[in-house]
């Protein structure tokens, strides 16, 4: 289950196998025996890694449903920009106020 998640994470973002294991530092071998399925416990060292480069979260390695349900039908593109606006720490109530403020200025122009 995890691996096909990591697989179709890895297509979506255009990755070959081999990029991948390269920009996580794991081994393609192991990479492709987790996709496979043929281990089926990969450690979260190694989640750890191959989360960063996939832009996603252990978690939602672990927790499928419950990451699709989050993520809905919005485009990869709208999901990556709340990802990088969490990161630098902007708040929910703070994007509010953005949105807010950009409705006043368009009602303006």
């Amino acid at each position: 289950m995890i691996g096909e998640r990591i697989k179709m994470l890895r297509k979506r973002n255009g990755l070959s196998l081999t990029e991948l294991s390269q920009r996580a530092g794991v081994a393609k071998s192991y990479l492709s025996s987790i996709e496979r399925g043929l281990q089926q416990n990969p450690s979260i060292q190694f989640l750890k890694k191959v989360s960063v480069v996939l832009k996603v979260t252990v978690e939602e390695f672990l927790n499928i449903d419950q990451s699709e349900q989050k993520v809905g039908h919005l485009e990869q593109e709208w999901s990556e920009l709340v990802r990088e606006a969490v990161a630098f720490g902007i708040s929910k109530d703070q994007f509010k106020e953005f949105l807010e403020f950009n409705k006043w200025k368009s009602k303006r122009e």
